[in-house]
């Protein structure tokens, strides 16, 4: 194996993941950030083995400007599937001012520059999972509490921590919570998809439903057109959509179904359908106006690589496109398959997927969603002081806890163009907007009724922390 060495030589990635997502659309790294100064944290390489002392160089960001010291909250916000250049200028800064609160951020390990190896073989990335992901956070909350207490000159003093994440960011801070309850005095699971799926067939059932049934048909047309054009034309096709490189028929469908899907999930579905209603009322060349959308909308704004789509790419061991996947192929698959009555082509089906995890990564890289769903609980997770939220419109969903259990609420952001994350992020999510604005939502009242209601969770938790320190004192 080779010596451990913090890895600075890949950029941002954008078509893999957060996602979550379509198994390989992450949403873009906001240029809008409170604070892009890093700072590095000597992170323990495997927190489950005895005898390996190997560590890592862990990337992390602070922000303390609204901090109140010194009793202060700490918000921790856990940054994904993709690399993080800092703290992102959303509704968390709202609540951090609001709280009087220090925001941390630590980023994910082996993505953007925490990345124990140089080389992404399957081999290196035996230690790429969520349980070692939040053996880091806990790793990380005892460091940084210890260095608050040494710049506040004061020793053994717990400020009360709140957890945030979106989207796979979102279970790990419900999880965080569910195995270290006495670390943070609550979490907030923001889209948080704790419910590990091999099927996903729901994914594509809200997409279809959240583009209304006059776009979904058109869509299923494109879709059936493209599939005839791929048998009597493949290149000419592949060529409109300049995706030559997708020479394997289920990876050109799979791009074609992301590239749909981006635009409901993120919260813009205007951005896909209307072009393709009025290019259908015109009588135009309906995998024309597709191709147009591809190219201008998912292409050139979330500025995806066509070849990250290849398998051939995917098995690159130097490419970081390989890192979510390889999550994908072990523990959560969210396998987005084509269901009845599908946009998405049947070409995309289990076999599709399970094909791509052995030929990325070598026989034997199954995900065991079985095992994860009894580690965590599933949607039966057995947490307490978790908030639970999901846009009404987000595929995501589905992978979430969307029911209220005790001590548990889940609130669900009713608007139409509510998608991933939009109690955080605001509405639409491309391009992002400061502390997640929602006055663009279609509904800003029923983002800021959500707000208002996470607020109310929070100071209670809080509070009860206050009290239960100073019970202890």
């Amino acid at each position: 194996m080779k010596p451990l060495l913090g890895f600075v030589g890949f950029l941002l990635m954008i078509n893999i993941c957060n996602g979550l997502l379509t198994s390989r659309i992450t949403l873009m790294s906001s240029s809008n950030y409170i604070t892009k100064d890093a700072f590095w944290f000597n992170q323990t390489l495997d927190h489950f083995s005895p005898y390996d002392h190997r560590t890592f160089q862990q990337r992390y960001y602070e922000y303390l400007d609204d901090f109140r010291i010194p009793d202060g909250p700490v918000f921790l916000v856990i940054c994904g599937e993709s690399a993080c250049g800092g703290i992102s200028n959303d509704y968390i800064t709202v609540l951090a001012k609001k709280f009087g609160a220090a925001v941390v951020t630590l980023e994910h390990r082996y993505y953007g520059k925490s990345s124990p190896f140089e080389s992404f073989t399957t081999e290196n990335l035996r230690f790429l999972s969520s349980k070692q992901a939040l053996y880091d956070l806990a790793a990380f909350r005892r460091f940084y509490q210890e260095s608050l207490n040494m710049k506040l000159n004061r020793t053994d003093v717990e400020n009360p921590w709140f957890v945030f994440g979106i989207s796979y960011a979102g279970a790990l801070s419900a999880w965080f919570r569910l195995k270290f309850p006495h670390l943070t005095c609550g979490s907030l699971a923001s889209s948080g998809v704790v419910n590990a799926i091999l099927d996903f067939y729901q994914y594509d059932q809200q997409i279809g439903e959240s583009t209304g049934p006059e776009c979904k048909a058109i869509l299923q047309e494109v879709t059936q057109l493209a599939e005839n054009r791929l048998t009597s034309n493949g290149e000419a096709l592949r060529n409109e959509f300049g995706a030559n490189v997708l020479n394997v028929d289920g990876d050109f469908m799979y791009f074609l179904a992301d590239a749909a899907a981006v635009a409901i999930q993120y919260g813009n579905p205007d951005k896909l359908c209307k072009p393709m209603i009025e290019a259908k009322k015109s009588g135009k060349d309906l995998v024309d106006a597709y191709a147009k959308y591809v190219k201008e909308y998912y292409v050139g704004s979330f500025k995806v690589d066509v070849e990250s789509y290849t398998q051939e790419h995917l098995k690159n061991t130097e490419s970081a496109d390989r890192l979510w996947w390889f999550q994908v192929c072990t523990e959560v698959a969210f396998f987005q398959v084509a269901p009845a009555n599908s946009i998405r082509s049947s070409k995309i089906d289990i076999r599709y997927h399970m094909d791509l995890c052995k030929n990325v990564f070598g026989e034997g890289v199954y995900p065991v969603v079985d095992s994860t769903n009894l580690y965590y609980g599933g949607t039966d997770i057995a947490g307490s002081k978790i908030v639970f939220t999901n846009g009404s419109q987000d595929p995501w969903r589905h992978a979430s806890k969307q029911v209220s259990s005790p001590d548990m609420p889940a609130y669900i952001v009713t608007c139409n163009n509510c998608g991933h994350g939009s109690d955080l992020r605001g509405c639409p999510q491309s391009p992002l907007v400061p502390e997640g604005s929602s006055k663009n939502c279609s509904a800003p009242e029923a983002v800021n009724k959500v707000r208002q209601q996470v607020i109310e969770h929070i100071d209670l938790w809080l509070s009860q922390c206050h009290t239960a320190a100073r019970s202890s004192i």
